[in-house]
């Protein structure tokens, strides 16, 4: 287990942004990560959880604590029983499950981070989230200072959230368990349009696996969302909000101002989320409100490839990107009575 005091934040995320914490561990075992995570709690010091960093915007002033760097490795296949360390790399486990002719996750290809992360924001893309496939999570609970075995019924999966994402200080992911298929090489149906289209098939059908992830990872490049260190597009978070939901009465007033702004024969983009509710495009709004791509004059700007990426063109503090975020927040409420929620963690600083 390694310890450095005063250590650069800055580096362990995509973003490249953030200050120092007061003191950086980095776990490579499970036993590493849960006498860490006790030494915190039993001294009253405050703790911050790091995995691939992808999905973090550290204040400029850092970390006045302890930070953890989940830096476990461990992948195992077992037929179509798929169990993974909180520190593996999320793409690597997708690529090696993709080789190994199972489908489930491989359009959940080059998203950036570790395998820990995962349950924890439901992460998902292009008609796949990881709540469909993950059988069980293995945390310490904080709490009752044990490791637990968590059934996917029990981590409350919606869009973009979990249990551990609503009391986040309870359970440190271990390890995290799959099932997957086996579908003689094909991939799962396809769920995403856009997927379908590029692909040439219809939503539902099944094409070879290694190709519908080579189609994400293209598509996913396409928008700055595969990390390339020599490309600012890529220096984000990914998707820096999350798509709206929308019940009943909340669509129908954002018709009328969708009505009222671009006119009555404007479509915007909807999607059936179950129980009357409407899910639209954050992507979209953004641009309909004015903040197209590229958008901004200082050091964090909109993304030249999509506008749901906020980046740091190298230079840019957290309170650069902070500025633009809240900009952005205010621009689309204004024109569209929707108040656009942040998809990454903030660590000391908030919208």
């Amino acid at each position: 287990m390694q310890e450095l005091h005063d250590a650069p934040l800055a580096p362990l995320t995509t973003f490249r942004l953030g200050g120092p914490a007061t003191r950086l561990i980095t776990a490579t075992t499970d036993d590493e990560v849960i006498a860490a995570v006790r030494e915190a709690d039993a001294t009253g010091t405050p703790l911050l959880l790091i995995g691939g960093g992808s999905n973090l915007v550290i204040s400029d002033k850092g970390f006045d604590g302890t930070a953890l760097r989940i830096a476990t490795p461990g992948f195992t296949l077992d037929g179509t029983r798929l169990e993974l360390a909180a520190g593996e790399n999320w793409s690597d486990a997708v690529a090696s499950t993709v080789e190994a002719g199972l489908a489930g996750i491989e359009c959940l290809a080059g998203i950036p981070g570790s395998a820990g992360a995962t349950p924890i924001q439901n992460v998902g893309a292009y008609g796949q989230d990881v709540s469909a496939t993950i059988t069980e999570v293995i945390a310490y609970d904080r709490r009752a200072d044990e490791v637990v075995t968590i059934p996917n019924a029990d981590c409350a999966f919606s869009y973009r959230h979990s249990r551990f994402k609503s009391d986040p200080d309870r359970h440190v992911v271990l390890r995290v368990r799959f099932e997957l298929e086996d579908a003689d090489g094909l991939s799962a149906p396809v769920r995403y349009a856009e997927t379908a289209r590029v692909l040439g098939v219809e939503v539902g059908d099944r094409v070879p696996a290694a190709i519908a992830r080579e189609t994400v990872l293209g598509l996913r490049a396409g928008k700055g969302m595969v990390l390339d260190a020599g490309d600012h597009d890529t220096w984000s978070a990914g998707s820096f909000f999350t798509n709206p939901v929308l019940d009943e009465a909340a669509y129908a007033a954002f018709l009328t101002r969708v009505a009222e702004r671009l006119g009555p024969d404007t479509a915007p983009p909807a999607f059936p989320a179950g129980d009357g509710h409407v899910k639209t495009s954050a992507a979209w709004l953004i641009d309909k409100a004015g903040f197209t791509k590229g958008y901004g004059s200082g050091p964090a700007r909109i993304s030249t490839k999509h506008t749901l990426a906020l980046t740091n063109r190298g230079d840019a503090t957290t309170e650069d990107l902070l500025a633009l975020a809240r900009e952005v927040v205010t621009g689309v409420d204004t024109a569209f009575g929707i108040r656009l929620v942040n998809e990454p963690v903030t660590v000391g600083v908030s919208l």
